[in-house]
């Protein structure tokens, strides 16, 4: 489940790209597959290890990635100070992680630091209505360890970005079919996975990422202006 467009991103063979808090690597993995060469970094050492392991896959067995020229290799590291040298990345992606971390100001600064010169970032953070509705629900959604610790507006995320010296650029929204998920489980209770009518939609979000079925996605693209749940902002270094 991709948040980010690369087309926006502007993802070419050989750009080397980093995915901060990339978490099970997903976004580094089609950063792969595109041709580049992805560094996946997270402070948790098991989501890195799992991104290994899909890394390894997919130089094994995917014909894209083998015929691209794709790689990757994961980093275990802390965003406020961040294991590379300045302007290193052609690309950066941070998609749901500024939500969950105190001093969002001082990552961006790292993020803007490693990002090279004309090189450009996408950030993605839960959108403010969907992510009010959540937090009205149910305070165990963000009060938990690890937990989200604001709610973004656009405008300010904007100028958090200008803050560390970059431009924002075009804007989206995406995954409108997940907000009424979260609205369901913080309403039931965030811990009940096992209620029948989660487990059901939980089911249906799993067959639709697999599936990628048409029904599923022209709907959702036609809700996400209104629904989407993550609010994606492309921007550019000077």
């Amino acid at each position: 489940m991709l948040t980010v467009r690369y087309g926006w991103l502007g993802v070419t063979a050989g750009q080397r790209l980093l995915d901060f808090g990339c978490g099970g690597g997903r976004h580094a993995l089609e950063a792969m597959r595109r041709g580049a060469l992805a560094t996946a970094l997270d402070s948790d050492r098991k989501e890195i290890e799992g991104a290994a392991a899909w890394m390894a896959t997919m130089r094994a067995e995917d014909k894209d990635t083998a015929n691209s020229g794709g790689e990757g290799h994961v980093v275990v590291g802390d965003g406020r100070a961040l294991p590379f040298p300045d302007s290193c990345f052609d690309k950066v992606i941070a998609a749901e992680v500024m939500e969950h971390v105190p001093d969002d100001a001082a990552i961006l600064a790292e993020l803007a630091r490693v990002l090279r010169p004309g090189g450009t970032m996408a950030v993605t953070v839960p959108r403010w209505f969907p992510e009010v509705v959540n937090w009205a629900l149910s305070a165990d959604y963000h009060k938990v360890p690890g937990g989200h610790v604001r709610i973004y507006r656009r405008a300010q995320l904007c100028a958090r970005l200008r803050g560390a010296g970059l431009v924002p650029g075009r804007s989206h929204h995406a995954h409108a079919l997940h907000s009424p998920y979260w609205w369901l489980r913080c309403a039931v209770g965030v811990g009940r996975e096992d209620n029948r009518f989660v487990k059901a939609y939980h089911r249906f979000l799993v067959w639709d990422m697999t599936a990628r079925n048409p029904f599923a996605r022209w709907p959702e693209a036609l809700l996400n202006p209104v629904l989407g749940k993550s609010l994606v902002i492309y921007c550019q270094k000077p």
